[in-house]
């Protein structure tokens, strides 16, 4: 396995999940044939070697442009660069289908707003409220304390 950064860490935190890993495999392999254990762990060491790799190229091509974050560009460079030119339709598919899901996800988060049927000048006065009431809780809270405080003085 590769070296990173920060010192060695566990295996399983640098691995896919073995139980997602194995049902792909199942998945893709004709129902008559049968893959061993130690395949499959073999498959997956060879799928986190690759995953490991694409992103430590990514990563040197998003420093050399001085950027903090890796984003998909990298990616897409990177595998143009170590040579997989030919799965770079394909990612760059799944990353708009990923990109259109998650537009999709936003709109449903912001439109729980709308669909509350309260005004936004409700929704305030509403919270206000909640905030007077537990500011209330809270001190009532506080007195017997201080008021013990004192009885012991």
């Amino acid at each position: 396995m590769s070296d990173f950064e920060g010192g060695p860490a566990n295996d399983d935190e640098l691995s896919l999940p073995r139980a997602t890993v194995y049902k792909l495999i199942g998945e893709m392999l004709p129902s008559d044939i049968t893959c061993a254990k130690d395949t499959r762990d073999l498959l997956i060491d060879c799928c986190n070697e690759f995953i490991h790799l694409i992103a430590s190229e990514s990563n040197e091509i998003c420093e050399k442009e001085a950027k903090k974050t890796i984003a998909a560009e990298h990616v897409l460079q990177a595998l143009k660069e170590l040579g997989f030119e030919k799965y770079v339709g394909e990612v760059q598919e799944a990353y708009e289908e990923h990109r259109v899901q998650q537009s999709k996800d936003r709109g449903r988060k912001s439109s729980k707003m709308k669909n509350h049927g309260m005004s936004e000048e409700e929704l305030l006065r509403s919270q206000e409220l909640l905030f007077a009431q537990a500011r209330m809780r809270f001190q009532q809270q506080q007195q017997p304390a201080a008021g013990a405080d004192a009885a012991g003085q």
